[in-house]
């Protein structure tokens, strides 16, 4: 059985509509096929065809259906021509796509403006023993029917043929032949030259952080632990953290926010770790329709515990009391951002009638997913990290009165600290970031995800290599408000990855219209908003990690 499943414009990845809603052959009664969850989410709505194919039977033109067009609906196909639409069937999980109709314009005197419907697909497909391996549609011998100066209505006939081929590839490695011989253009190339040498790079500005760090730190303890007659000098030049060691532990304002940025942090950084190792231990099809949302959605209903229990954990080492206002905090500290988002671009996906708004049965399924699992987990791990957390481990006692901060130059300052910060991590990705932007929201297939897992691991130890040099620098000026500026400076990331989504959105994609737009720009702001939480959240503990060690091994008077 050939389902149809959905059309739209060619350069909007995103604005797709159902393939019945345009003037086209359709069944007298529509049977629509079940769906997966991440079928559902990526906008299939599949219906059984008129196409009667059976295996291995050639067909020659075969008659589908007989039309009678009136001149509003042959206006409605020449706008759909006009804005490149295409249309995707689905064969065994093959799609199936191809081209609306012919448009032929011409910028010379005389300026012609032609646009000729498909009325006649020759269906090819290929196969090996029983399985079907692939399948596309081709128009190469097939005239366009005309539909220019149409005043009155038209009668047209649908016309297919059928042609199967065996094949020498099997039914396990036709996702290659698939990915190999795709209706979309093949503009995704691997410049492996290029991510060798930001890794390079990378490794390089790590090296460099690490033995700057280590050198100036074995510096400092050498002369802040010489005997008291000679630290006279202590207080002189930028190595001033010894003398804040009474303040460097004083709790910051807002904990639980803190606290609730930490835990939804960490739930991010497991669920992203956990999509990327379940593909390359190939626990699931990622060229199967809706794969990776189905898992990304699972993942985040499970991982709702590691919130919990991070934030409830830290929140009572720093003394807190409000542990039920922590709980819903950290559970709504994306929800109700994603839930907002989500709400705008759905409204407009279903006011223009896209397949990408979501059905109300979809919508319940995944509020009931989050009210059962996800929302119970995070009060679980909430009540696990509340019961198990000890003292905050400071190695130095905090004095009741704070000590004045002296004024800090400009480049001190938390807009510089952002910046820096935040672009250096931002570097460390942004090759890769391209080809998934192409992924996303383009027409292609990732396959480097040992790439990816490597680049992430990059990302996150750049995050924390700079969040500990800027951490040591701000000390050294004898600035102890580092809780939220370590959080701040490489959460900033997501900021630049934001501005990165604008540039290529303008720059890199021929997306437009007010579906595709909404779309685009609520999921990226999503998108660097998540990777905000999780740099901001490792850049803190990095942080916090190499403040206790400094200070335990500084001896004290």
């Amino acid at each position: 059985m050939m389902y149809v499943n959905k059309v739209g414009p060619y350069h909007n990845p995103q604005e797709t509509y159902h393939y019945y809603q345009l003037p086209v052959c359709a069944p007298e009664q529509i049977r629509h096929k079940s769906l997966t969850l991440g079928e559902v989410l990526d906008g299939d709505r599949m219906a059984e065809s008129m196409y009667q194919i059976a295996f291995r039977q050639n067909a020659e033109r075969q008659t589908l259906c007989e039309m009678k067009l009136s001149v509003n609906q042959v206006e409605e196909l020449r706008t759909a021509i006009e804005e490149l639409y295409y249309f995707e069937f689905v064969l065994d999980d093959v799609p199936i796509r191809g081209f609306l109709g012919y448009m032929e314009e011409s910028g010379f005197l005389p300026h012609t403006h032609k646009i000729g419907l498909w009325s006649h697909l020759d269906i090819n497909i290929e196969y090996n023993d029983d399985r079907i391996i692939y399948a596309n549609v081709s128009v190469r011998d097939v005239k366009p029917f005309s539909l220019d100066d149409v005043r009155e209505p038209l009668s047209l006939t649908h016309t297919y043929s059928v042609r199967w081929f065996p094949s020498s590839v099997t039914y396990d490695r036709r996702g290659d032949r698939l990915r190999d011989s795709s209706f979309f253009p093949k503009s995704l190339e691997i410049h492996w030259l290029s991510i060798i040498n930001s890794m390079v790079l990378v490794f390089l500005l790590l090296g460099f952080v690490v033995i700057i760090l280590m050198r100036v730190l074995k510096s400092d303890l050498a002369r802040y632990n010489l005997d008291e007659e000679g630290t006279d000098d202590m207080d002189q030049g930028d190595n001033g953290w010894k003398i804040i060691h009474t303040d460097v532990f004083r709790f910051p304002p807002y904990r639980s926010l803190l606290c609730a940025v930490l835990g939804v942090g960490f739930q991010f950084l497991a669920l992203g770790t956990g999509i990327i190792v379940m593909v390359l231990l190939g626990l699931f099809n990622v060229h199967r329709h809706g794969a990776i949302n189905s898992a990304a959605i699972l993942l985040y209903a499970l991982t709702c515990c590691v919130s919990g229990y991070v934030s409830s954990n830290f929140y009572r080492q720093l003394g807190g009391d409000r542990w039920v206002w922590n709980i819903i905090l950290t559970t709504s500290l994306f929800s109700a951002p994603f839930f907002l988002t989500w709400s705008v671009v759905n409204s407009v996906h279903w006011a223009n009638g896209s397949t990408q708004a979501l059905p109300a049965t979809t919508i319940l399924l995944l509020l009931t997913v989050w009210l059962l699992v996800g929302f119970p987990l995070t009060v679980i791990g909430g009540i696990f990290g509340k019961n198990s957390a000890g003292h905050f481990e400071a190695p130095c006692r905090t004095k009741n009165i704070s000590r004045e901060i002296p004024r800090q130059p400009w480049y001190k300052s938390a807009p510089v600290h952002m910046a820096i910060g935040g672009f250096l991590p931002f570097s460390a990705i942004s090759v890769e970031l391209y080809y998934i932007f192409a992924t996303v929201w383009g027409r292609e297939q990732y396959t480097l995800y040992g790439i990816l897992f490597v680049v992430f691991a990059i990302l996150l130890s750049v995050g924390a290599c700079i969040s500990v040099a800027l951490t040591y620098f701000q000390l050294s000026g004898e600035d102890y408000r580092w809780w939220w500026r370590s959080v701040l400076s490489t959460g900033s990331t997501g900021a630049f990855i934001f501005l990165y989504s604008v540039f290529y959105y303008w720059r890199r994609s021929n997306m437009s219209g007010v579906v595709q737009t909404v779309e685009f720009f609520g999921y990226s702001f999503l998108t660097a908003y998540v990777f905000f939480l999780m740099l901001g959240a490792v850049s803190f503990t990095a942080s916090l990690r190499f403040i206790r060690y400094i200070y335990i091994n500084l001896k004290m008077d």
